[in-house]
């Protein structure tokens, strides 16, 4: 199983109001944790965000994250509508 860590504070203080906001997002980041790669609509991106990866949280929510197999870390870069794009 992964850890979810935040690249920064402005970004785990977005993450945190998303949970408090809506209960399904901790199921969310608990599945993600299980399989980043697959769960919540996993899936590559590309352009300027070549190598990272998203999901969605909510139905408007997305998270950009990179893997790290080595430590088994999700690191989420953004959180946000479709605007984080």
């Amino acid at each position: 199983m992964y850890e979810i860590h935040t690249i920064n504070s402005k970004t785990e203080k977005k993450l945190k109001e998303y949970i408090e906001s809506r209960r399904d997002i901790k199921n969310k980041l608990d599945k993600l944790r299980e399989n980043p790669y697959k769960n919540n609509g996993a899936h590559k991106l590309h352009g300027r965000f070549e190598g990272k990866w998203a999901c969605w949280l909510g139905s408007n929510i997305r998270a950009i994250y990179n893997i790290n197999n080595e430590k088994k870390i999700v690191l989420i870069e953004a959180v946000g509508t479709h605007n984080i794009y």
